[in-house]
């Protein structure tokens, strides 16, 4: 700020002083252009800390944050994601200098259910959060906060607390409303690129995939070639734990990074040298990652990243009773059953709600015990062949498009009845195209895969068989010798991942 006090003190003098040659004609306006770039600098003085914007920000964590979405594993995939490029442009914005803004466009799911009166994109999930979506352009720490917080529909009286008094915080708002104009003079007498003009023709182009690939692949490749010796060393640790204690499968039910990915199995890893014992009872079983420990609905073992060894070591210890209570769930599922016709009862890892073998049980066993006291009458197999899930969060059945019943535990048995009687038929027909699907899915990964010569090309949970499908359609009509040995994630949104892994969206544009 004192520079540009200097800056205008000098234009002053400088009309005194005639060995300055600074032309008459261009007086005025190096005169406007000093003075609002002081009024700028004033301005930017008196906004927020990364420390304070962080403590502004924390209705909106609250609201969004991935470890209050532990049971549903859509939603808390793009809050995770979403808040990663958030982080991203929040630190570019504190970095000094860095002038290169590109709009950012993120969605969340929010866990409030507050009207909203804002003019963002929202709709609601399957799960019943508010999805929010919002494109973030603004180049200063408060304007960024406040735009976040007004696009959620949450109170952004509480900035009026922080180190920003409340004229400040209205003096910012305004500048936020009504920013700074500056004279198109400026822009060609010093040969600056004028914002504004970029902001709008950021917003009437919409990115397209080569031109993210044109400026990512070379972050991207870093970020890989950094993150190649952890991948091998991930890739033996994984092997050599899976064959010492013949597990099936190793998996984790976040995205993590490739190190803390590797911390985990280092961690199991010394686990079975102190406590082998322990672990005599995990033959052919998953072992899953995850924010909590025990066995999941699908039977899988789950360990919590941020338990300790001691609680890991209950939870092997416990395998036996787990093992029989699944005995039990395995019959109740088939007592289910026989009640509705013989239509198998499932558990859908990607698309229910993360439970535990518990909680499982306690769902199938109230919702038999509705089924034995109203007593439907199905004909004995005559709905072999369908599948149904249970969900405890849902008031009315629903036919997903993979062909299985999504069924209510609160389900009106009568309203059931009809229900799966009037879809019948259009569910064994979604079920034989789910099957042509997934084979079709799969062709066209394995030749994705070859003709970019990628070193693997997978989707996220949230992207469906017929987005996929889309999606690797369109590519292969494509040249794209970006992709060569890369790691492609298919999406919602553009990422580069901490590991060099490039998301696009499943919908790119041309």
């Amino acid at each position: 700020m004192f520079c540009c006090l200097r800056a205008v003190r000098s234009l002053k003098l400088s009309t005194k002083h005639p060995q300055l040659k600074i032309p008459k004609s261009h007086m005025p306006v190096l005169e406007l252009c000093l003075e609002k770039i002081l009024l700028q600098c004033i301005l930017q003085s008196r906004t927020l800390s990364g420390a304070d914007a962080i403590n502004a920000l924390r209705p909106f964590y609250f609201a969004v944050h991935p470890d209050f979405f532990g049971q549903h594993p859509k939603e808390r995939e793009v809050n995770e994601n979403s808040l990663k490029r958030l982080n991203g442009y929040l630190e570019n914005l504190q970095k000094p200098g860095f002038r290169s803004f590109k709009p950012t466009q993120l969605t969340f799911y929010v866990r409030e259910r507050e009207p909203n009166s804002s003019n963002v994109q929202e709709s609601f999930s399957a799960s019943g959060f508010r999805a929010v979506s919002f494109t973030l352009h603004t180049r200063d720490l408060l304007s960024t906060v406040l735009d976040i917080l007004n696009s959620c529909s949450l109170s952004t009286e509480h900035i009026q607390s922080l180190n920003v008094n409340s004229q400040t915080h209205k003096e910012a708002k305004s500048a936020v409303n009504r920013p700074i104009k500056w004279d198109k003079t400026y822009y060609s007498f010093t040969g600056f690129k004028d914002p504004e003009e970029e902001l709008e023709q950021a917003q009437r182009v919409e990115t397209t995939l080569i031109s993210w690939l044109d400026d990512n692949e070379a972050s991207a490749v870093k970020k890989l070639k950094k993150s190649l010796p952890l991948r091998k060393e991930l890739e033996r640790l994984k092997f050599e734990l899976s064959h010492q204690l013949e597990l099936s499968d190793i998996r984790w039910q976040r995205s993590w990074g490739i190190a803390h990915r590797c911390s985990q199995l280092h961690s199991l890893g010394r686990l079975v040298q102190q406590r082998p014992e322990v672990l005599k009872n995990v033959k052919g079983r998953t072992v899953v990652f995850t924010d909590r420990s025990g066995m999941s609905a699908a039977g899988h073992i789950m360990l919590g990243t941020m338990d300790v060894h001691h609680h890991w070591t209950k939870i092997f210890e416990r395998l036996p009773n787990y093992y029989k209570l699944q005995k039990r769930l395995l019959f109740l599922e088939d007592r289910i059953s026989q009640l509705l016709g013989g239509i198998q009862v499932i558990y859908i890892e990607e698309l229910q709600p993360l439970l535990t073998l518990e909680e499982y049980y306690e769902t199938l066993d109230s919702f038999y015990n509705k089924l034995s006291d109203s007593r439907l009458p199905f004909h004995p197999r005559s709905l072999r062949g369908l599948q149904m899930i249970l969900e405890s969060d849902r008031y009315a059945p629903s036919l997903h498009e993979f062909g299985h019943f999504t069924i209510p535990t609160v389900c009106d048995p009568a309203t059931l009845q009809w229900f799966i009687f009037a879809k019948a038929q259009e569910a064994r027909e979604n079920l034989k195209r789910k099957e042509e699907m997934m084979i079709t899915e799969k062709e066209l990964i394995d030749t994705s895969t070859e003709k970019f010569s990628l070193d693997r090309l997978y989707k996220e949970p949230s992207v469906s068989s017929a987005q996929m499908i889309d999606c690797c359609k369109r590519l292969l009509e494509e040249s794209l010798p970006y992709l060569q040995g890369m790691h492609l994630c298919i999406s919602h949104f553009y990422s580069v991942l901490q590991d060099g892994d490039l998301c696009i969206p499943w919908n790119w544009k041309n």
